[in-house]
């Protein structure tokens, strides 16, 4: 299922967060060059070690344009996720950590025909179709940590901090 050459990169704009570390893994067994954006050096580092080709600070100038923006922080990011992505390409909103609204330079949009897409939760067929590919690859989630249900206070307070780098799980 591995492609020999990488396909271009998407960008996930932050590394830390669950859903975008299940990015990089997803995006790497599919055999996408990865390119990820981090405030945190340490999570820049992480996104590396789980296989993405390279880390940026936040609004960093990238080496390129991509096919596809991975959009979870909102409001402080938009800017830079729709002056990275190419022509033609698609910004895939599933977060907005840092602000529900966010103004957007309409010409950008239409002039380079970008599709703009939000995502949440899939439904029944895509969550079987995710573990047919998770077991293909052998692609994993990534965990930062575990807690006791009696220990959740601890885990929302990780998780408020911006700790985290993948899921915090509670276990009864």
């Amino acid at each position: 299922m591995r492609r020999k050459d990488p396909l271009t990169a998407p960008l996930i704009i932050g590394a830390g967060p669950a859903g975008c570390a299940a990015a990089i893994v997803l995006a790497r067994a599919a055999g996408f060059r990865v390119w990820v954006t981090s405030r945190s050096e340490d999570k820049r580092k992480r996104a590396l070690d789980l296989g993405a080709a390279d880390a940026f600070e936040p609004g960093a100038r990238l080496p390129g344009r991509v096919d596809a923006v991975i959009e979870s922080v909102g409001e402080a990011t938009w800017q830079h996720s729709l002056r990275s992505v190419r022509p033609g390409g698609r910004v895939v909103v599933c977060g907005a950590t840092s602000g529900m609204t966010a103004q957007t330079e309409l010409a950008r949009v239409f002039f380079t025909q970008v599709d703009i897409v939000g995502s949440t939760m899939g439904n029944r067929d895509e969550l079987r179709r995710l573990l047919s590919f998770l077991v293909a690859t052998g692609a994993r989630p990534v965990v930062d940590s575990v807690h006791p249900l009696a220990q959740a206070r601890v885990a929302f307070e990780r998780l408020a901090e911006g700790a985290v780098f993948g899921k915090v799980v509670l276990r009864v």
